[in-house]
This record gives structure tokens, C-alpha cells and sequence, in this order.
């Protein structure tokens, strides 16, 4: 099977062969020097306690994921999960770019499930849910143990279903509910203008499969028509696929390094760009909900010297997960690597600061948007030089 690497919300992702949990496994373990004689006694008599004493019947594969689930409990890293075959389902559709739910994008920050984004015109956005709120119940269930595609697969369901969010907004410590009625989720990733003095402006609302192919055609078109600067929008970008944001950055950029994946015996892969120079002076605006691939895109460009980035530092998500399929339909999702940015730079934990740092104050004046007009002036001085 062909290895992809894929960056979704906030991790990057591996489909590679499957490995099937049968008994031939377990002799594996047996007999490799990660499972001891001790240990695998322990294990074949806790499976064999609960299936001959426990009240009620209870079936190998609810033991088996159990077990799975439990092992991958312990390692106490919110991005590393089982995936039963619900999760796994919805975790491969949401990579197409369509998916049942309400249209936000969650992590875990300081071990507290908190939003990185709402998606566009999703419920969760209309709703008002913003970057950096904290969701502190789930139907009423407290999420403070709740593993994040748990979290994930209770937020999602069928179109035209409810769920309700227990809100938290810090400073204030104060819960609100929010009702929200799930909808089809299309997320389309890329969307472009040309402002005025030739300057374009392109926004991506997160990296899906089409986002690179959306992204060159849309810079195309702006092309056409004269620009000669660019404005890149990545704020409330939650992330996506690695291999999209590589292209994406591939297409601003001289060539060079991208990005670096380091694993834990220090094997590095590095993913380039191929252009012989950059067109255009760019500025990337950036905010809180700027995570993982939307970081990778914005940590080249300024390591580069391409981007000028405006705006508050990123969520910093600079973590690796690899799915590893179990059978055909489920998964372990493991933390087996971090990215590095072009001057070598772990934003894992730290995030990204801006070159030119431009808060947007709340409440938020309906049409006016400082990062943005920060990002023109600055564009402007370069084209005017």
C-alpha cells in the first residue's frame, strides 16, 4: 500500500498495511522482548477471568478494543487514540471534505477540550463559537476525561440532529449551552479576491484532499488579473493535510525545505518546494486558531523570508500522529514524530509569533478587520519601495 502522510486537524496521519490483532499477534508479543513471559500471562488471564467470571457475556472484540483502547489510554497524549470503526469511518470522510456535524474544530490545550476553529458557515460559526472557547460538556457529559476523537464522534452526527455544548469563553468561568443542529459539512477550503492596488487575497479555511489543486487555480485566476502582491488568510485555519500545505507553500516559495518530520530515532524526511524564485511580496495573516498545516505554511514563509505574518500567535501544533490500520475498520492514531519548520524550528507546545503583531478587540465591528488592513499597508509600503 502507498504511504500518504496526512495532517488532519491538528496531527499528521500515515495510512499504511494493515496489522491484525489475532492470536498469531499476541505470540508475536510473546515472544519479542516487548512482552514478557509475566506480562503475557497477565494478559491471557485477565481476558480469560472476565470471560468465564464476569456476570454478564462479553464478546472477544469488546476485551480486544478494551484493551487496545486502555493501552493507548496510558501513554496520557490527547492525540494518540483507538479508533473503533465509527471513529475511523467519520475520520475518513472528513478527510474528503464532507462530513455530518457542526462545523468546528477541537483540540486539546493546557488538557482542556478547547476549539481551534469553526469551519465557515457551519452552525457552530453562526452559533457564535469562536478560536480558544473551551467545551466543558457534551449532551451534558463532562469532557474532562473524554479522549478528543471521543469528543469528536459525539459532536457529529446525522443532518438535521441536535447536540448541545456546554461553552466555557475565558475569562469568565461561567457555562452556556449551545443548541446546535447538525448539517452536511461541504467544506469548500479555498476562496479569493483582488483588493484594490493589485493586491490579492486568498483564504484558506483548512488543507482537505483539493486544497492545493483549489489553491493553484484560484492564484492562477488572480494571476490573470494582474496582482502583484498577496494577502494569505490562515487564520481560524485548524490544519488538515500535510502533503496539501506542502503543494500550497510550494507555490510561494523558492526552493528549499518546507517542512521536516523527525521521528524518535532521529529519522528526518523533509518535504520541498520547487519554485526558482518568489513572485510576489506576501503577507500571512494569522491568529489562535492557526494550527498544524496552516502553521507549516506560515512557519516556511517566514522562515524563508517570503511572508511577513500579521496578526497573534498560533495555537502551536507541531506534533506527528500516524494512523496505523488494525483491521479494515479500525485504527491506533500514535504521536510518533514532530515537524520542523525551515530554520529548524519545533512550534510544537509554542506556536508562531508574528512579525507584526495586530489584535482584533472585541466586540468585532461588523466590516472591519485591522489584521487585514495592517496586512495592505504593509504590502503597499513594499510595492510602493
Amino acid at each position: 500500500m502507498k504511504s500518504k502522510w496526512k495532517l488532519v486537524i491538528g496531527a499528521v496521519t500515515l495510512v499504511v498495511a494493515t496489522f491484525i490483532l489475532t492470536a498469531g499477534t499476541f505470540a508475536y508479543l510473546f515472544q519479542s522482548q516487548s512482552l514478557d513471559a509475566a506480562n503475557s500471562l497477565r494478559l491471557y488471564r485477565a481476558v480469560d477471568l472476565i470471560k468465564s467470571k464476569y456476570i454478564e457475556e462479553t464478546s472477544m472484540d469488546q476485551l480486544i478494543n478494551g484493551a487496545i483502547k486502555g493501552m493507548v489510554s496510558s501513554l496520557n497524549d490527547p492525540h494518540s487514540i483507538f479508533m473503533d470503526a465509527k471513529m475511523f469511518k467519520e475520520f475518513m470522510i472528513e478527510t474528503e471534505g464532507a462530513f455530518g456535524g457542526v462545523g468546528i474544530v477541537i483540540g486539546s490545550k493546557d488538557k482542556v477540550l478547547t476549539v481551534v476553529s469553526p469551519i465557515e458557515g457551519t452552525p457552530g460559526d453562526k452559533a457564535g463559537i469562536k478560536s480558544g472557547d473551551q467545551i466543558i460538556t457534551i449532551d451534558g457529559k463532562d469532557t474532562k476525561d473524554m479522549a478528543l476523537d471521543e469528543a469528536v464522534s459525539k459532536i457529529r452526527g446525522q443532518e438535521g440532529s441536535t447536540v448541545i455544548l456546554g461553552i466555557r469563553r475565558l475569562p469568565a468561568q461561567e457555562v452556556k449551552d449551545y443548541t446546535l443542529t447538525r448539517s452536511n459539512i461541504q467544506i469548500k477550503t479555498v476562496a479569493g479576491k483582488v483588493l484594490p492596488d493589485k493586491i490579492g487575497y486568498i483564504r484558506i479555511s483548512m488543507f482537505n484532499e483539493h486544497t492545493g489543486a483549489d489553491f493553484a487555480k484560484k492564484l492562477q485566476e488572480l494571476d490573470k488579473e494582474g496582482i502583484q502582491a498577496l494577502v494569505l488568510d490562515l487564520r481560524d485555519n485548524p490544519g488538515g493535510l500535510l502533503d496539501e500545505s506542502v503543494k500550497v507553500a510550494g507555490k510561494l516559495m523558492p526552493k528549499g525545505p518546507v517542512v521536516s518530520v523527525v521521528t524518535r530515532d532521529g529519522n528526518r524526511e523533509t518535504h520541498t518546494a520547487g519554485l526558482d524564485a518568489a513572485k510576489y511580496p506576501i503577507v500571512v495573516l494569522v491568529n489562535g486558531g492557526s494550527a498544524s498545516a496552516s502553521e507549516i505554511v506560515a512557519g516556511a514563509l517566514q522562515d524563508t523570508g517570503v511572508g511577513t505574518l500579521v496578526g497573534v500567535k498560533t495555537f502551536g501544533k507541531g506534533s506527528v500522529q500516524q494512523i496505523l490500520r488494525l483491521d479494515s475498520s479500525t485504527a491506533v492514531k500514535l504521536t510518533i514524530a514532530k515537524y520542523y519548520t525551515p530554520k529548524d524550528r519545533s512550534i510544537n507546545g509554542v506556536g508562531i509569533e508574528p512579525d507584526v503583531k495586530v489584535e482584533w478587540p472585541e466586540p468585532r465591528e461588523l466590516g472591519k478587520d485591522p489584521q487585514q488592513d495592517k496586512a495592505v499597508e504593509i504590502l503597499k509600503a513594499k510595492l510602493n519601495k
